[in-house]
């Protein structure tokens, strides 16, 4: 693929300690890409980011105004980088976290037309800075997310992401937390192709922003998730527990029956009762399930609209 533009985007949040630091480390001429550019989302911050980041050579800095979160940081950097004529989008963290030494090994799938999007998987069992619990914790929410999008995901959380030009185009997060979690429904929703690289980790800096306890984050990660499921995966959210309700209101309804032909049945009007609401509950999953899924048909043609429409806009943007 030949791409004369690649946009290194940073979302920051008070980050003039560290942010010299992982600008420092930013490639400015890589294999195969014939521009090389740096770019900081000051999402509000109250301390000297945008001075420090126009010291350090950035091209370019998108003002958020105020702080509005990660999730929110990283959609307006995606959106400015294609106006800008991004061709391939780069997203790091401004805590220097990746060896940037690895963005050459990053953007490889997407240069060979090999991936869409790709993730830099991090060696989570070998970062010392993480407890036991978060290694455990990464590792089965990696694998759920993975179970869920149908993407074998080592490392569903990292941040250290390539886009190609039409990937980034087709992305959309809903989300205000985070949108790693998000992206990879998404990513399986459209029919992208995912590929993850192996990448090196930084000594920690500074506490992470994001995940200021774990109970916090399990949290907001959970509900994350059920809401991205209940709109990439419509009709699973609704028809296996529509399903599983159903099944369990006739089995208890049978054994009802049972109870009533050998004239015992008198002393089990509760299973009846429990049956017929499971059985209701279960049908109108189901036909809910039903309804969800040609809504969702009907998103997937307006969200091809949406890509030629977003696609014209910013290649006149570019010119």
């Amino acid at each position: 693929m030949a791409i004369s533009k690649l946009i290194i985007q940073i979302p920051c949040y008070n980050e003039e300690e560290t942010l010299p630091i992982t600008i420092a480390a930013l490639p400015r001429e890589l294999p195969g890409i014939d521009q090389v550019e740096w770019m900081i989302i000051d999402d509000g911050s109250k301390d000297r980011t945008v001075e420090v980041g126009k010291s350090c050579g950035v091209h370019h800095v998108l003002k958020l105004g105020r702080h509005q979160g990660l999730a929110r940081a990283f959609t307006a950097g995606i959106d400015h980088a294609l106006s800008l004529g991004a061709d391939l989008i780069v997203n790091t963290d401004a805590d220097n976290q990746y060896c940037a030494d690895d963005i050459v090994h990053l953007i490889q799938p997407v240069l060979n037309n090999e991936a869409d999007v790709s993730i830099g998987s991090r060696p989570i069992m070998r970062i010392s800075h993480y407890t036991l619990t978060k290694k455990i914790l990464q590792r089965v929410g990696s694998w759920l997310i993975g179970l869920l999008t149908v993407h074998q995901i080592k490392d569903a959380t990292s941040g250290f992401r390539a886009f190609s030009r039409d990937a980034a185009i087709h992305l959309t997060v809903f989300g205000e937390y985070t949108y790693t979690l998000e992206m990879l429904f998404q990513v399986s929703h459209i029919g992208l192709n995912l590929a993850e690289v192996p990448v090196r980790t930084n000594k920690k800096l500074r506490p992470s922003r994001l995940i200021r306890s774990t109970p916090q984050y399990l949290i907001n990660a959970f509900f994350t998730i059920i809401r991205a499921f209940a709109t990439y995966r419509p009709i699973q959210f609704f028809a296996i527990p529509g399903t599983c309700a159903l099944f369990i209101g006739v089995l208890i309804g049978i054994r009802f029956l049972a109870f009533w032909f050998t004239g015992a049945g008198t002393g089990h009007v509760q299973s009846l009762i429990l049956s017929a609401l499971l059985v209701g509950i279960g049908f109108f999953l189901l036909v809910v399930s039903l309804i969800v899924d040609l809504i969702a048909n009907n998103r997937k043609i307006l969200e091809n609209i949406n890509f030629r429409v977003k696609k014209m806009d910013y290649n006149s943007a570019s010119r």
